[in-house]
Formats: C-alpha cells, sequence, structure tokens
C-alpha cells in the first residue's frame, strides 16, 4: 500500500471517535486525522490530501449528505472519487442502498457493522494503487492562467507548468507527456516555434493551443500544422475539462481508427464470404427484440444491433464509441453501473444483472434490464457483452402496484396500511424527539343512508368530495388516510391538544355546510371527530388510535356532528367499553355480512293456518348467535339504530323476493325511525328493486316509540299505507298509554304485548287487560295479534276472547330460512 495515505474519521461523539479511531488504527496503515463537525472536516479537506473518508451522519450544520457532495464535487484537495464510507444510527438496507446511490456514497454501514472497514479499506487500497493518471505538460507565461488551469485540472491529471517556451520545449524533451497545453503568445520562443519542434520529434503527439481573442485565424494554422484542437482565452473550467478529456482520449480514437482501417483491408482479402456471414449474422442480431453490445475495456460501444439503436434513437455511426454511461439516466444507474463494469474489468465478477434507466435520444426514458458477462481472450484482453431488455411496462405495473399497496383506490388517499405506518412512525419520533403529534379519528354520520337509498356509485362521489374538502383544510406535512368505508385519519405533526381540536371543529363545520344533491333530493352530511394526542408516553402505536376511537364514540354519542378529545375518563368507565364493544361488533357484522334473518310464524287462530313470518334479526358472533336486547340498547344510546333499520329492511325484502313461500312478513322498525328521513325512501326503493309487492309487507313499530311522536308516526303510518304496506303497533299496553291513542294511530293490527299473554292463565287482571284490548282493537276494526304463546291453553283461551293471531315457541321457534324450507335452500344453493 502506499505509504501516507491519510483518512478522515467525522464524528460528533468524542467516546465513539477515540473508538473507531483505535480499531481503524490497529487494523489499517492509514494516517487518521480526526474531525468533531462538518466544518471542521471541510477546512482539513481544503488542505490536506485525504485518501478516504469515513463519517457520521449528524455532524452539525454541514451534515455528513453535504459533506459526501461537496468531496464529489470536486471543490476540496482530495479527490472527487475519494472513497466515502457513511456510518449511520438507524438502518434499513433498501433505502441505504437508495441512498448510496443518489449521493455517490461508497458504502453506507449501520455501526454495528463497523468491523467491516478494514475490508473495504483494503479494497479501496488496491484500486487507488493501480490508478494511473495522464499526464499533462502547460507552457504558459501568465502564472495568473496557469494557475487557474493546475487547478481545474489536478484531480483528474498530473499537471506541469513551464513559463516560457524554451523551458517548456526543454522538459518535453526531458519526460514523456501525454498532453501539451500550449500557449500561443509565449515570450522569447513563440508557441508557433515551440508546436514545430514537438511535432517534429513526436508527430503524433497530442497537443492542445491556447489562443487570445482576435487570434482564430492563428489557431486555424496552428491546427493545420498539427495541434489536435485549441481552446479560447478566456475559457471556463468545464470548457477546458471538455477539451482536454477529448484530448486525453485521442490516441484511442487513432488506435481505433488504425484497428478499424486493419479490420477493413483484412476483410477484402476474402469479401465476399466474409460478408455473407457476416450479413447473416446481422440479420439474426437485427430480427432480436432484446438489445446486443459490446464494450471495450473502457466501456466503450464496440457493437450494437438495430434494437438498440430502436430502443435509443440513435444510429450505429453515432453509438459506436460512446461510453455505455452515455446513455443511462440518474446517478443511481450511473453509479451502479460503473461499481459492476469495474469489478467485470478486474476479474472480481464474470457476469452481472441490472436494472437501469436508458435515455432515449428523443423521447421519454425506458427502463431496461442489463446483463453483463465477461469475456476474457487467448491475450487476456477484456471485452464485455451486454444484453438488454425494454422492462418499462414490467417497472410502471410495479410502480403502479407500490402505489395501490398504498392508497385508496377510490380517493386517492393514503390507505390503512400506509395509515398504520406512518403512525408508528410518529409514536418513534415523539419518543425520540419528546414532541407532541395529533391524530384525528373522523367518521361521517349516517353515511350508511346514502349508500342505501341512491347507491353505491353516489356514495363514492360523496366520499371522495368529502376527501377533497378534507384535503384542503390540511398542511403539506399532514397525512390524510382513509381507513374505512366512511373513515378517514389524520396525522398532524408536531400539533398541540388545542390546535388539533380547532382544526377538527373547522373540519366539522366545513363538512356540515355543504350538502349532496340526487334526484331532486338533498341529502346532509355530517361528521364526528375523535382527537387524540401522540405524546411518545405509550409504547404502542395502536394505544393511541384506541383513544381517537373512543373518543370518536363519545362525539357520536353527545349527538354527533361534534368533537371530542380523549380524556382518561373516556377509557375507565366500564359501560362505555361494553358499549364501544358493541358498536364494533355491530359495525363489523354490517360489513362483513354477519347478521341473520330468522323468521318465527304467526299463526291464524280460526284456520290454524301460518298467515304471515316475522323478521327477527340475530347477530353471529364467532358462530355464536346474539339476540337483540343484548346490543339494541347500545345502538339507540348512540343513536345508531338507522344503521340496524336500513340493514334488516333490505335483508327482509330480498328474503321475501326469493321466498314466496313466506307469504308475508313483519319488520320491525325503531324507536328512531320516524327521525330517519331517509328510510321511507329506501323503502320504495327496496320494494321496486327486489320486485316485492308492498301488500306483503307490515311494519311494526312499539306502542312507546309510536306514542313518543305521535304526529311523525301517524305521518309514516300513512305514507307507508300509500304504498300500500300494513302497520301494526307492537308491545301494546306496556306503554301506560289510553286505549284513546288506539283511535290516532291509523294502523291495521295491535300486537299484544307478551308479559300480559303469558300470564293469562293464572292472572285475572293480565287476562282483563288482554280482552280489553281485543275489544277495543275490534270496535276500532283493528285485528289483534298475541305474543308469548306458550302452550295450548293460552292459544285455546285465546280463540275464546276471539284474538285473531298467535305467535310464540308453542307455534313455532324463530328459525333461519334454511331450516323453515331445507328444499327451497338446496334449490337456491344449485342455482
Amino acid at each position: 500500500m502506499p505509504i501516507g495515505l491519510q483518512l478522515l474519521l467525522v464524528h460528533s461523539n468524542a467516546k465513539l471517535r477515540e473508538k473507531l479511531k483505535a480499531f481503524v488504527g490497529e487494523n489499517s496503515q492509514y494516517d487518521i486525522i480526526e474531525a468533531h463537525d462538518g466544518k471542521f472536516a471541510a477546512s482539513v479537506l481544503k488542505t490536506e490530501n485525504i485518501a478516504c473518508v469515513i463519517s457520521d451522519i449528524d455532524i452539525g450544520q454541514l451534515d455528513g449528505w453535504r459533506l459526501v457532495r461537496l468531496v464529489r464535487s470536486g471543490v476540496f484537495n482530495c479527490k472527487a472519487d475519494t472513497p466515502f464510507i457513511m456510518l449511520a444510527s438507524t438502518w434499513c438496507e433498501r433505502i441505504a442502498e437508495t441512498t448510496a446511490r443518489e449521493f455517490g456514497i461508497n458504502h453506507i454501514l449501520p455501526y454495528e457493522n463497523y468491523h467491516q472497514i478494514p475490508h473495504l479499506l483494503s479494497h479501496y487500497q488496491t484500486i487507488t494503487s493501480h490508478l494511473i493518471q495522464n499526464k499533462i505538460l502547460v507552457i504558459e507565461d501568465a502564472e495568473d492562467t496557469a494557475d487557474l488551469v493546475y487547478r481545474m485540472l489536478r484531480h483528474k491529471f498530473t499537471v506541469e507548468i513551464a513559463q516560457d517556451g524554451t523551458q517548456g520545449l526543454a522538459m518535453w524533451q526531458a519526460d514523456n507527456y501525454d498532453i501539451v497545453l500550449l500557449d500561443i503568445m509565449l515570450p522569447g520562443m513563440s508557441g508557433t516555434e515551440v508546436l514545430d519542434q514537438i511535432l517534429l520529434q513526436k508527430p503524433d503527439q497530442t497537443v492542445v493551443v491556447m489562443t487570445a481573442h482576435g487570434s482564430m485565424d492563428l489557431a486555424e494554422e496552428l491546427m493545420f500544422r498539427g495541434a489536435c484542437d485549441f481552446i479560447s482565452k478566456p475559457f471556463r473550467a468545464e470548457q477546458l475539462r471538455k477539451v482536454i478529456d477529448i484530448a486525453a482520449r485521442r490516441d484511442d480514437f487513432l488506435v481505433s481508427n488504425a484497428q478499424f482501417a486493419q479490420t477493413i483491408t483484412t476483410l477484402k482479402t476474402n469479401e465476399t464470404a466474409k460478408n455473407s456471414i457476416a450479413q447473416a449474422h446481422q440479420r439474426l442480431l437485427d430480427n432480436l427484440t432484446t438489445s446486443v453490445l459490446e464494450l471495450d475495456g473502457k466501456g466503450r460501444i464496440r457493437f450494437v444491433n438495430q434494437s438498440w439503436l430502436n430502443l435509443t434513437g440513435y444510429t450505429c455511426e453515432q453509438a459506436l464509441n460512446l461510453c455505455l454511461s452515455h446513455f443511462l439516466s440518474e446517478s443511481c444507474s450511473l453509479n451502479s453501473y460503473q461499481s459492476a463494469l469495474d469489478k467485470l474489468m478486474a476479474g472480481d465478477l464474470e457476469k452481472e444483472k441490472l436494472e437501469l434507466r436508458l435515455k432515449h435520444r428523443k423521447e421519454k426514458e425506458h427502463w431496461v434490464e442489463a446483463r453483463f458477462n465477461r469475456i476474457c481472450d487467448k491475450k487476456n484482453k477484456v471485452t464485455i457483452s451486454v444484453t438488454i431488455d425494454d422492462i418499462t411496462t414490467r417497472k410502471l405495473a410495479e410502480e403502479k402496484l407500490a402505489y395501490q399497496a398504498l392508497h385508496d383506490p377510490l380517493t386517492q388517499l393514503h390507505n390503512r396500511h400506509y395509515f398504520d405506518q406512518k403512525l408508528i412512525e410518529f409514536t418513534l419520533l415523539a419518543q425520540r424527539q419528546q414532541k407532541q403529534h395529533a391524530l384525528l379519528y373522523l367518521d361521517l354520520d349516517h353515511f350508511k343512508a346514502i349508500n342505501d337509498t341512491q347507491g353505491h356509485s353516489q356514495g363514492d362521489l360523496v366520499l371522495a368530495d368529502i376527501s377533497e374538502q378534507l384535503k384542503n383544510k390540511l398542511r403539506k406535512s399532514d397525512i390524510l388516510c382513509r381507513i374505512g368505508g366512511d373513515e378517514f385519519a389524520i396525522l398532524l405533526p408536531y400539533t398541540e391538544l388545542e390546535a388539533a381540536k380547532s382544526l377538527a371543529d373547522n373540519i366539522c363545520k366545513d363538512v356540515a355546510s355543504g350538502h349532496f344533491q340526487f334526484d331532486e333530493k338533498i341529502y346532509k352530511v355530517t361528521c364526528s371527530v375523535g382527537v387524540s394526542i401522540i405524546d411518545g408516553l405509550e409504547k404502542s402505536a395502536q394505544t393511541y388510535l384506541q383513544r381517537a376511537d373512543i373518543a370518536l364514540y363519545v362525539a357520536k354519542g353527545q349527538g354527533r356532528n361534534q368533537v371530542h378529545c380523549f380524556t382518561s375518563d373516556d377509557k375507565e368507565s366500564d359501560e362505555f367499553q361494553s358499549n364501544m364493544q358493541w358498536i364494533h361488533i355491530l359495525h363489523y357484522a354490517l360489513e362483513n355480512d354477519h347478521l341473520e334473518m330468522h323468521y318465527q310464524p304467526v299463526v291464524d287462530i280460526k284456520t290454524q293456518e301460518i298467515a304471515y313470518y316475522e323478521a327477527l334479526v340475530r347477530l353471529n358472533v364467532e358462530g355464536k348467535l346474539i339476540y337483540p336486547n343484548e346490543f339494541i340498547p347500545t345502538l339507540e344510546k348512540f343513536d345508531d339504530m338507522n344503521l340496524l333499520d336500513h340493514h334488516v329492511v333490505n335483508c327482509a325484502l330480498k328474503d321475501l323476493a326469493n321466498y314466496p313461500e313466506l307469504k308475508r312478513i313483519a319488520i320491525n322498525l325503531s324507536a328512531q325511525a320516524f327521525r330517519d328521513k331517509r328510510l321511507l325512501p329506501l323503502i320504495e326503493g327496496t320494494l321496486k328493486t327486489f320486485n316485492v309487492e308492498p301488500q306483503r309487507v307490515i311494519f311494526e313499530l312499539t306502542e312507546s316509540a309510536s306514542l313518543s311522536n305521535l304526529s311523525a308516526t301517524q305521518n309514516m303510518i300513512e305514507r307507508l299505507s300509500d304504498l300500500g304496506c300494513d302497520f301494526s303497533i307492537d308491545d301494546f299496553g306496556t306503554g301506560f298509554s289510553t286505549f284513546a291513542y288506539l283511535k290516532n294511530l291509523p294502523a291495521d293490527t295491535v300486537k299484544i304485548d307478551g308479559s300480559f299473554v303469558k300470564e293469562m292463565l293464572h292472572n285475572k287482571i293480565d287476562l282483563a287487560l288482554v280482552k280489553a284490548i281485543c275489544e277495543v282493537a275490534g270496535a276500532l276494526n283493528k285485528k289483534t295479534v298475541a305474543e308469548f304463546v306458550e302452550s295450548e291453553a293460552i292459544l285455546d283461551l285465546l280463540s275464546d276472547i276471539n284474538v285473531d293471531y298467535a305467535q310464540g315457541y308453542f307455534l313455532g321457534k324463530p328459525q333461519a330460512l334454511s331450516v323453515l324450507f331445507p328444499l327451497k335452500e338446496d334449490n337456491l344453493s344449485l342455482a
């Protein structure tokens, strides 16, 4: 290894820096210079000839990313390609690979892998020891110009200066220079004389002349004399570097031309046969969809087929002798390609496969898969064969899949998967920085009604519109996700509770201020919002989501269209926890069709025939049936009964259409039904959808619910009657109402509460109440139905007092349709 190579170690932590210095010092022969921050490191790089840099990322205002970019720019005393190793406290292999490509970093290592540094250093030293720089002799009498040229070229070339023509010619004769950069206007021996002497002694010497403004004619003359190129003063750094780079490759071009000329001469000795073979091979290659190239030892193109020309838009003449890197886009493609090429040429790899971005001369870029194979002939001359396929379609599909994996297809917002990842990141960030973030959990109130009445396509329009409203309320740094059907989550970085609550209030007002119109019907949409602060005190990110969820349902329980911020009291309520559980279970059941409809027969007492069936809902939780009395109170408390009403109406009418054997059915409506303006349009639309005659449907509403808003109930009954449906008052006798109310309710049927019926045989008061209800109903021309008929004796007694219909376990239990009509179920399955 070269003696005296210096390594710069940059780290802000003195203990870790000392540890790394000791380890690297023991396992390499570098002289180590320490720097505690990026600013000091930059000052070292300006003055010292550093052969390698090892740096942390967080090294002060001039961080590791900026430091490596400055090194790669060539502004320091070190070479622009000086090996650079970055150490990272956090580690992701995929991100590390991408970052290394983007910033020109040779290696990114997690701290725990610092023991790999000596191996990497030995590899860099091997490469460094084999680097040979071209030698340039600059003959220039103006000291400022000579110094400027030196600084522009010293990173890539070995530069020596001569101050006049005599000294320059003497230095040239004493040494071997690849390029001579010659000023024309020299004192004493002129530039023209120097040029003539040099070319007289070595006609193929590469000489670039420097001319001043107005001496272009002289430059032209000197080109005729044998100068290979010229540059006019004053010049910019990139102009000089480009001219010198071209001059440095002049020998390669000359050799290539000579080889080509020799090849032509050789081919002419047997032109017919060889042309025939060449044409056959070329036809074969040109008909391949795969591009085929051959590269020389410097990565320059020596052969291409037609597919490559089609892929890049170049002609064969334009493509030959260009480096393959000329066609590559993005630093990541260039870096990965150059690294692979170096290893292939050195023999470290025999083959390699890369995905690269390829530039077309006029059109957009392509993604390609390039396969490289190292070929070494008998004279140990190395060439690289390359086969390339266009994979743009595949990459676009992969990008689309990657996008779809993190986005909601309807709203184009981020989805639940993305939200879960970001929530974890915010939680970890809060733990590290001890700064607060906020989480808003938003749910649209009664949105399901729009889907049920207008269809999902219209509901989707509402969701898309509200998504845009929400986006317009947020900062660029805020993260908005759709995490469920009508549920959204918003992550607010570095936001205190007061600001989060203010934003949530504004969102509620903004959503409520709008409306949606479908088929001349106007729908108002509101939302409820739960707020949770991400304070970093909890280990699990899901804890913060649960808190926001709890706060959301508190907001719903308090009347909807409002905001609630989570407090510890919310979580500590056992009753609330139970209610929350039921709400989640029901919502999950609605979304995943886990609600079941059972049907109980209602029998005509006189004919002993089934008159109709009552539809009764059951909740299926992991195979266990849950009865309504267990979950309906929670739904009523949180004002969510409308969801159940809509679902039951839809399922029952669908069953009635599929099972004519049901004849008629009775459907129970909740106490909230008369306040639900969307229910009647839903009933009307569902009857039409399933082509069910309205006369086959009876709607039941409990006595207490009917009397809680008599005018609304009367209006509902009248509108249902206009459709052709019948109406029944359920549980009559439990609401402490007078019989006079029967006169005000245009119901067709009165269902006597079962608590009176089951004790009729043993309780004279219950018997008297049943008789009285039956007589008043009969006088008002209303039919009566007795519930809880559990014995033949009760059935006989009901017959004696002229009750019209009976319902109870004695006559038949509620059962699923598959049990009631097994043959029908088999036929449906076969269909």
